[in-house]
């Protein structure tokens, strides 16, 4: 039985890619795209741009690589330079606005168990306000502390907290309206 080292393997496609080898780094490419753009589609809305997107943070990546350190995931490393290029992009655009909310208070969370499919998923965080999507896509689904949220995108940590309990509610609201729609009692 061969035994096949594939952080060795990774690690040498990643020194070729330092070199400008374009095998190598198509290779990266090929093998981290389908679930970069994925990690984009969760920020912006429209496929193309999140495409566009995603090429720019891989060219930020390939620019990048030297300073990779080899310690962590790669994938991880990549997807932080996506989820920030997404971050970046969304400012540009100026698509992003915060409310502040002084009188801000946690709520319990209730886990709702659905029979969505990703795409029903998809369309319900969609449909939030980009502000209320971006601090929930970072907490839930990056897995960021709201004081990393804060410092990334500029906000107190309250109005983190404020906007992630902003985007709860308004997702239980929607994920209500759509189980009534789908079961046709709307």
């Amino acid at each position: 039985m061969k035994v096949i080292h594939l952080h060795t393997e990774e690690k040498e496609l990643i020194e070729q890619a330092v070199e400008s080898n374009r095998h190598a780094q198509h290779q990266i490419y090929s093998n981290f795209s389908p679930k970069m753009l994925g990690v984009c589609r969760q920020y912006i809305k429209d496929l193309h741009l999140a495409e566009d997107v995603m090429i720019t943070a891989f060219m930020k990546v390939f620019t990048s690589l030297k300073y990779f350190k080899h310690e962590g995931s790669f994938e991880g490393w990549i997807r932080r330079i996506m989820v920030n290029e997404c971050i970046s992009f969304l400012r540009v655009q100026k698509k992003v606005k915060f409310l502040e909310d002084e009188n801000y208070q946690e709520e319990s969370s209730n886990n709702i168990e659905s029979q969505f499919s990703v795409e029903d998923i998809q369309f319900l965080i969609d449909s939030l306000p980009d502000g209320y999507k971006m601090v929930f896509n970072l907490y839930a689904i990056e897995g960021y502390k709201h004081h990393e949220i804060s410092e990334l995108l500029g906000i107190k940590e309250g109005t983190s907290k404020s906007q992630l309990s902003h985007a709860r509610k308004m997702l239980q609201n929607n994920i209500s309206k759509f189980k009534n729609y789908t079961n046709g009692t709307e």
